[in-house]
């Protein structure tokens, strides 16, 4: 009786974990595709898909199965929707286990083993390994966006036309099926250099794989625009914003920390594309990327980063952290940038926590009539920390400062005669309501606390008669 009761119990417990996961995964409302505005994502049952994802760079590479349940855990918890992870960093490329990804070296040559093992307790290959970490996280309803070959690879004359073609159709074979899928071309490099190499792997993989959508990471300071747009290949559009401070920037451009520069300009390209930064500026890395002796980004920057571009018009953000990305662990000989902890201590990092206050707040207001509207404001817009930037519906609106300072709207922008007037706080997801108020005239703001970096706030405004929840409560 005992042992009965004991499979009964060992059954509910199994039956109850799928249930779970069955509720979470978020392509039970069907594949992720391009919104009808071309702004935003959806799924096909017409709700909101908001990209929020962590550099997990080198998450194929450098961690056991074990220690994947804990990063893939870890980020489920925390809101994230996926992760960035790169198929193939270098050549060699050996994973944790000392499988290699090619024979000889040759990536016309592809080591597999016979069978396939997804399992917790089993391992063929390196491609097998990916196949689990990509099942771990479906399981956990997380999206995983693969960058098939990092740019230095290209860049180094590994790949031919040929050879490309027929990696890209291995990887489509081995990915395709799988509903938690978004493919990155390049990694970190310009469009131009060896251009012909992503056009053949961005073409190959949308010949065979035309079910999930792709995009371009390019070098910082630049956008896959500027090379693709035009590409029957590309969906959405990404920018690199990068490392640098403003009296960092060398580029063309010159727009320094402004990454919401970047995301109006790609919004306001045709064909209509969505847009995102798919890599600001990492916590705890030097700014600058390369002089550890430099002042490190930190949590406030990442959250002005998120902020400014998801307001700007993007359609989600990815966030960075410096030991997390790159799976800083003991052993290692020497981290990259300067990372001052391992990956599983930077797991709690403060804006790794903060990144879900945004998803939570766009959320909880309708999405897809959301945009970018400076006009809102009364006076100045301010510029650099002090940049105040607007989003708004039809009967909401949204308005940001990083450093807190006052400032004036033109009411009556959005609908009703009166409207609810609240703060939400970026740092901790919390809203208070400070007023109801009529819709007509200007009125001045003033945030809590006194002005400083990072004394960030976000004023959210709606028709009262609409009775919306407080900010950051999903919408039904």
């Amino acid at each position: 009786m005992k042992k009965y009761c004991f499979l009964c119990l060992l059954f509910f417990i199994v039956l109850l974990s799928a249930n779970i996961y069955s509720q979470v995964v978020p392509w039970n409302n069907g594949k992720v595709s391009v919104s009808s505005n071309h702004h935003f994502f959806q799924f096909e049952n017409g709700k909101p898909f908001f990209w929020l994802f962590d550099t997990g760079w080198f998450l194929f590479i450098k961690l056991s199965r074990k220690e994947t349940i804990r990063y893939l855990d870890d980020r489920r918890a925390k809101r994230f929707t996926g992760i960035q992870c790169m198929v193939l960093h270098s050549v060699p490329e050996v994973n944790y286990y000392g499988d290699s990804a090619f024979v000889n070296n040759d990536p016309s040559k592809i080591k597999t083993t016979q069978g396939s093992d997804t399992s917790i307790t089993g391992q063929y290959d390196y491609w097998d390994h990916i196949e689990f970490i990509v099942n771990e996280a479906a399981k956990r309803g997380l999206y995983v966006a693969l960058v098939p070959v990092w740019g230095s690879v290209v860049k180094q004359g590994f790949f031919t036309e040929e050879t490309a073609t027929h990696y890209a159709r291995f990887l489509v074979g081995k990915f395709k099926n799988y509903p938690n899928i978004f493919w990155i071309v390049g990694g970190d490099i310009q469009g131009d250099v060896k251009n012909e190499i992503w056009e053949t792997i961005g073409t190959t993989i949308k010949k065979y794989d035309p079910n999930h959508l792709i995009t371009f990471h390019p070098y910082g300071r630049t956008q896959s625009s500027t090379w693709f747009h035009n590409s029957a290949w590309l969906d959405f559009n990404m920018v690199q914003s990068g490392h640098r401070r403003y009296d960092q920037d060398d580029s063309k451009k010159k727009y320094g920390e402004d990454n919401w520069r970047y995301i109006r300009e790609d919004y306001e390209r045709m064909p209509t594309k969505p847009v995102l930064d798919g890599e600001p500026s990492y916590e705890n890395i030097p700014q600058g990327l390369h002089d550890t002796t430099q002042p490190y980004w930190n949590a406030n920057d990442v959250r002005r980063y998120a902020y400014w571009s998801v307001f700007a018009g993007a359609c989600g953000h990815t966030y960075g952290d410096n030991a997390v990305m790159q799976f800083y662990k003991p052993g290692d000989k020497q981290p990259s940038y300067g990372a001052k902890n391992y990956w599983f201590e930077a797991l709690n990092d403060s804006g790794s926590f903060q990144m879900g206050y945004i998803k939570k707040l766009i959320l909880s207001r309708p999405y897809f009539e959301r945009i970018n509207d400076q006009s809102a404001l009364a006076g100045e817009v301010g510029t650099k920390y002090d940049y105040i930037i607007v989003t708004r519906g039809t009967d909401y609106l949204m308005a940001y400062t990083y450093t807190g300072l006052p400032f004036s709207l033109k009411m009556g922008i959005v609908s009703g005669s009166t409207v609810k007037v609240w703060w939400y706080n970026p740092r901790n997801g919390e809203a208070k309501e400070i007023g109801i108020f009529k819709n007509a005239g200007i009125k001045k703001f003033i945030p809590p606390q006194k002005p400083r970096a990072g004394n960030d706030w976000v004023l959210v405004l709606d028709d009262e008669a609409k009775h919306y929840a407080m900010p950051g409560v999903p919408i039904e």
